[in-house]
């Protein structure tokens, strides 16, 4: 059943409706808070606008789930090459016991 999560970030406020368990928005409010955050923190040129900072956060996101995917990938095809292998030891197993 879904809910509606508010939560402050950079001095505003923000709403969603989720159905999804309260430690997963929980999490989610704290990595985007934290990315958000970082992107926000005053560096050499000043403090930057709210909206390059969203977007600067979204860009980190989609690095990290870019990264996520292509090691699931990996993770993924090395698991089927061994799955193959294996299924092919158990054949010839099974072929040398009969």
């Amino acid at each position: 059943m879904e809910r509606l999560v508010r939560f402050e970030l950079l001095g505003q406020e923000f709403a969603f409706y989720t159905a999804a368990p309260e430690e997963e928005v929980a999490e989610i409010i704290s990595l985007v808070t934290d990315l958000v955050l970082e992107n926000s923190s005053p560096g050499a040129s000043g403090s930057i606008a709210v909206g390059k900072v969203a977007v600067l956060a979204s860009l980190n996101i989609a690095s990290r789930y870019v990264e996520l995917k292509g090691e699931f990938s990996r993770y993924k095809k090395e698991t089927e090459e061994r799955l193959l292998k294996l299924g092919e030891q158990i054949g010839r197993q099974l072929t040398t016991d009969e």
